[in-house]
């Protein structure tokens, strides 16, 4: 199968702390709907499954977003997904059916408004809880993605007993990525909110194994004892576990309104996409870019991840790696 992530804008009405968007490297431009109709008809694939996510900044921002969505289905694009923050704006829910949709996405990340707020801004908790009782109310099926960081990784273990009141179908849990505001340490938010976070080193935002591991996994089965499917990256490889590129083993599509098409999210804060969109026609860029990390054997795995989030790296007195860390697109699933 392959999996198209479509940002047909950069625009967002929050301002969350660990946003990986990077308006230099992708672009500060919407989409027309002219344009994200054409670039739609050059992923769809006849002989695969291919499943579709609307991406922003905050796609529901784009008031041409239902017609996209109509148009992606008429193309016949196996899944359809919209990735929101909660706001809904232009009046969404009413203007496509919930045959259309396959899943809303919410972006929550605390089980708690006062973390959520510190994360993603203030009143955003309130906001995406109403926006998806709403949309369960509607007859959406929903997800929810929670981003694990050191400033929410205690409230994890309070998200399934709230997905369950809530009704959600699915749980994301996702690993933060040092790309987007992490890199330029842009904590306004948590500034402008003017939190208690004293001792705080707001740069080590990554979660180390031993917590990752012991924490992660248990969540998982938890909302899975409840009902819900649940997906999150393994992150941290056993000795005996097999390091895997999904830039070689997955067909993942990374789109961004300047026409930058990337395979590995990682490299999306450098020009270093394998793919354009010119005037509606998909080409592939010359040397050197990310399709030539993705053979490269190192003994740490991922390239990217070694030469961008070393600090998630451990090593033995020798200079051996301690362990691998697995690619952040290849997922553990949990069903009910």
């Amino acid at each position: 199968s392959s999996n198209i992530f479509f940002h047909i804008l950069t625009d967002c009405n929050l301002r969350c702390i660990h946003c990986y968007i990077n308006k230099e490297q992708h672009g500060s431009n919407s989409l027309s709907l002219t344009e994200i109709e054409a670039w739609l008809e050059l992923f769809v694939t006849k002989n695969k499954k291919t499943n579709l996510i609307f991406l922003g900044g905050e796609p529901t921002l784009h008031p041409d977003l239902p017609l996209a969505i109509k148009k992606a289905r008429s193309l016949g694009y196996s899944s359809i997904t919209v990735d929101t923050n909660g706001y809904l704006f232009n009046n969404i829910l009413n203007r496509i059916g919930h045959d259309e949709v396959d899943f809303f996405s919410f972006s929550l990340d605390g089980a708690t408004k006062i973390t959520n707020d510190m994360l993603r801004g203030k009143g955003s908790y309130d906001k995406c809880i109403a926006g998806i009782r709403d949309a369960v109310k509607k007859g959406f099926n929903t997800s929810v993605i929670y981003t694990v960081s050191s400033l929410n990784i205690d409230e994890l273990k309070m998200m399934p007993p709230l997905l369950e009141r809530l009704g959600i179908d699915r749980f994301f849990i996702q690993v933060i990525g040092i790309r987007g505001n992490p890199v330029k340490n842009d904590f306004t938010e948590i500034d402008r909110i003017g939190l208690n976070l004293a001792g705080l080193d707001k740069t080590k935002l990554q979660v180390p194994r031993a917590l990752w591991t012991k924490i992660i996994p248990e969540a998982a089965e938890q909302a899975a004892e409840l009902g819900i499917i649940v997906t999150y990256p393994k992150v941290f490889l056993s000795p005996k576990d097999t390091f895997e590129c999904a830039g070689l083993v997955a067909d993942n599509y990374f789109i961004f309104p300047n026409g930058r098409v990337y395979r590995c999210p990682l490299c999306e804060d450098f020009p270093m996409h394998s793919m354009m969109i010119k005037e509606n026609r998909l080409v592939k860029t010359g040397n050197i870019n990310e399709s030539h990390l993705f053979k490269l054997n190192i003994p740490e795995g991922c390239v990217m991840n070694r030469l961008i989030q070393s600090d998630n790296l451990e090593y033995n007195t020798n200079g051996t790696p301690e362990f691998r860390v697995a690619c952040c697109m290849l997922k553990e699933e949990i069903l009910p």
